[in-house]
């Protein structure tokens, strides 16, 4: 099953939140309403919190464990709209990342006190202030993206957790996923809308992108 989800939507439950999930609202949804209903789902994936766009469950242990063994090899495309215009339009950053003690994640040097995470980003246009970025997912570590960016000194705008004195919402979308079937091997390509506040941000052009977009 493969959904767009909204900012501010938890992908599974946490401590402080258990019902208001994308995990929890889609099994409540593919048992329509019937609490003794034995469908469930099984989590493939997550999204950070406030990031939006394209996630996917499976609708079995089994299917959910096809994707396991496969999922080196799964293309996770996003977008980011991140402050500032970057030297080097193309790049691939890599970094052993680590969680502090306040749960912010950041790089280190020994390679034994980190996990290897990989960014690969393209430039795909950008304003006076502000820049869009394809991002590759090479790897997927917590808040990945968020702190390869932050860390190059072009945090994602609205990052409330890794840069400074920002507002609104998280300038960060999962925009494809693109696997093959868990069975018949069939190659499959997902993608959603990007987000229309992204306009407002390469404005007078009118359109994200303009000659520069990526495929939508």
């Amino acid at each position: 099953m493969v959904i767009d989800k909204g900012p501010g939507l938890l992908s599974v439950k946490a401590k402080y939140e258990k019902e208001n999930t994308a995990h929890q609202l889609l099994i409540n949804y593919v048992k329509k309403g019937n609490p003794r209903a034995k469908a469930n789902l099984f989590v493939v994936h997550r999204l950070d919190r406030e990031t939006s766009g394209v996630l996917v469950f499976a609708k079995s242990f089994k299917i959910r464990e096809k994707f396991a063994s496969q999922w080196n090899d799964v293309e996770k495309k996003y977008l980011a709209i991140v402050h500032g215009n970057l030297t080097k339009k193309s790049a691939i950053i890599e970094s052993y990342l680590a969680e502090g003690k306040d749960y912010m994640m950041h790089s280190v040097e020994n390679p034994k006190e980190g996990k290897l995470a990989k960014t690969q980003y393209t430039v795909k246009n950008d304003s006076k202030n502000y820049s869009l970025l394809e991002i590759t997912l090479l790897t997927g570590k917590k808040n990945q993206i968020r702190v390869h960016l932050s860390e190059l000194g072009h945090p994602i705008v609205g990052d409330l957790k890794y840069s400074e004195n920002e507002t609104g919402r998280l300038a960060l979308h999962a925009f494809s996923i693109k696997f093959k079937h868990p069975f018949n091997n069939e190659e499959m390509e997902f993608e959603t809308k990007i987000p229309e506040f992204f306009t407002n941000y390469f404005k007078p052009q009118g359109e994200v992108g303009a000659h520069k977009q990526p495929r939508y």
